[in-house]
């Protein structure tokens, strides 16, 4: 068979608060797309606002509710909604839901930033978590950079 196949128990499981199951790291696209899954947890927060210098990415939530954060700005996406982080887009994300998880689905292009999101599940299982000295070093390897707000 000329196509490649995960089923739906395969892919490779990061462990840590958020569930993510990495479905395409890049290795079968010619690194232009990875694509993940993710589960966060009810009430969770994201990542810090952040941007990225090499790659954009997709989220189309699955089910739950997410709310979606660019510079000021809020919107919360309902199951069957999908929001675009351009390159050079300041973005986070979170679960607002205090009961309920939240699922999506994450495009990366080119892949990038799948090593990432390995590098630092691996700092959470060695650490027990990460300090932002650390996570600021790794974002910097993937060409991310914290979101930092034009000053007065």
């Amino acid at each position: 068979m000329d196509v490649v196949l995960v089923p739906a128990d395969g892919g490779e499981v990061l462990a840590g608060p958020n569930r993510i199951r990495i479905l395409e790291d890049g290795s079968n696209t010619g690194h232009r797309i990875g694509f993940i899954e993710a589960r966060l947890p009810p009430g969770i927060g994201g990542p810090p606002q952040h941007l990225h210098r090499e790659h954009s990415e997709t989220f189309y939530v699955v089910s739950g509710t997410m709310r979606f954060t660019s510079a000021d700005q809020s919107v919360d996406v309902a199951a069957g909604g999908l929001v675009t982080a351009p390159v050079g887009a300041p973005h986070t994300f979170s679960n607002p839901d205090p009961d309920e998880w939240a699922a999506f689905i994450c495009t990366v292009a080119p892949d990038l930033y799948i090593g990432y999101f390995r590098e630092v599940t691996a700092l959470q299982a060695e650490h027990g978590g990460v300090d932002e000295k650390a996570l600021l070093k790794v974002m910097a390897r993937y060409a991310t950079e914290p979101y930092r707000p034009p000053g007065p």
